[in-house]
């Protein structure tokens, strides 16, 4: 068995989160070990994803009572083994207007099926507001939560007190270099925020898995661009660029001042250039839209496992069934063709926590030293994924001046360019869905 792997999973909760929350917490302590929870703005605002990430933790831990009543084991080994740090982080992307995904799920606030108000016994009581003091600089205000959250019983968690991007530098300080990897399944502002307030500590990442983007698959949310690359895509040019040997290539132009605003006299910390000079470049591996698309779970899959399980008492599979099932109606609502217990739900988010479980082993193939770049203020094309797909010669590695026309970005140079990791292939879509009930459920 390797060494565990450690992760930090930063993450705008709504369904596919949760269940990517889920199965990280399901693994053994040899598995992963989960530093952080660091949340950001993205399907919901970052108080929601706040109130579901406390939510969840809630009923996971009446789950592991419940499980040890019926004298089973508790499922949930990595999670007691180390409780997380919960950590509040961006409302809102570095340059762009806001956009939520909050449109696709029922009664569109709170990201997992309007489960808050149709199911308000399976909420807690909001303890976790406590853990939600923001100043108006968007810093959390420094006091101590521990007396405030102890009706809470047992927290499987540790409340920060500061933003999550100075938490996810923190720990890359304090333990040693490559041996923290950084799970992205939310638009990447927090990323960003450590990347440029801290480069070189942020270097010491191990690697960093996104789940985002798109390049033969149409978007999600526009017809070219996948939800987290569009929601902050000037945060995930830049994350993008530190993989290339001069990140300051690759890195967008600040956006233009407001029409009719006052004009700034200084450019904000984080979309200022990098240093010229950095250790290394970013080990980065992208799953975009292309290989998340194929990994679904059904209805019938679905109610076929948690139906014995809601009979037999789990308040996991009661709580589970409540928002999955207002998402699998919702997503019947929105497709031509399919209907009943084939009506699917794709697993974006999940299949990058199963990477990390697997640790990139048999069954995987990551393309590797991929040139790609993310539009940032096309009026059509915000958060695309360009590449270049002419059939140019590139120049020297010793021409490092010289240009070619029509080369606008240094395209054609061997010295340019973001080196992407993007995974093509997985051990098999068939085979996740089964895997994941398993793991979270114990069937």
């Amino acid at each position: 068995m390797s060494p565990n792997r450690k992760i930090i999973i930063d993450t705008d909760p709504g369904v596919d989160d949760v269940l990517a929350l889920l199965l990280a917490f399901s693994a053994s302590p040899e598995e992963l070990e989960v530093l952080l929870i660091s949340l950001t703005f993205g399907n919901i605002d970052v108080e929601n994803c706040l109130r579901n990430t406390v939510t969840l933790l809630y009923h996971v831990e009446r789950e592991i009572a419940w499980r040890r009543e019926q004298g089973k084991d508790s499922g949930f080994d990595a999670l007691l083994a180390h409780k997380p740090i919960v950590a509040v982080g961006a409302h809102e992307p570095l340059a762009d207007q806001r956009m939520m995904a909050d449109y696709f799920h029922l009664d569109g606030i709170d990201g997992l099926g309007g489960i808050h108000n149709t199911h308000p016994h399976l909420t807690p009581a909001q303890t976790w507001k406590s853990l939600f003091n923001i100043s108006q600089n968007s810093e959390l205000k420094e006091h101590s939560l521990e007396n405030e959250v102890q009706d809470h019983p047992g927290r499987l968690f540790q409340p920060s007190n500061v933003p999550a991007h100075e938490e996810i530098l923190r720990l890359l300080r304090e333990n040693e270099k490559d041996t923290i990897t950084i799970v992205a399944v939310g638009p990447l502002t927090n990323i960003a925020l450590a990347a440029a307030k801290d480069p070189e500590t942020f270097l010491r990442v191990k690697e960093v898995i996104v789940m985002g983007s798109t390049l033969g698959e149409v978007g999600n949310i526009t017809p070219v661009a996948e939800f987290n690359t569009y929601a902050d895509s000037f945060a995930a040019a830049r994350v993008y660029a530190l993989t290339s040997p001069r990140p300051n290539s690759t890195i967008p132009p600040p956006p233009p001042e407001p029409s009719g605003g006052q004009k700034s006299l200084t450019q904000p910390s984080y979309l200022a250039p990098y240093p010229d000079k950095l250790s290394r470049q970013l080990n980065l591996t992208i799953f975009p839209l292309d290989i998340t698309h194929l990994h679904v779970i059904r209805r019938g899959q679905f109610q076929a496992t948690i139906a014995p399980l809601l009979d037999a008492g789990s308040p996991l599979a009661e709580w589970a069934s409540a928002f999955l099932s207002s998402t699998f109606a919702k997503v019947e609502s929105l497709q031509e063709g399919v209907s009943g217990d084939a009506v699917g739900l794709e697993l974006h988010d999940p299949l990058c926590i199963w990477y990390a479980l697997s640790q990139g082993g048999t069954g995987w193939t990551v393309s590797k030293d991929e040139d790609i770049r993310i539009e940032t203020t096309g009026q059509w094309t915000r958060g695309m994924c360009v590449v270049d797909k002419r059939n140019r010669r590139r120049r020297p590695a010793d021409d490092v001046e010289g240009e070619i026309p029509s080369d606008t970005g240094n395209w054609l140079s061997v010295n340019s360019g973001n080196r992407v990791g993007r995974c093509v292939a997985s051990p098999g879509p068939a085979l996740f869905a089964p895997f994941l009930l398993e793991r979270v459920f114990r069937v």
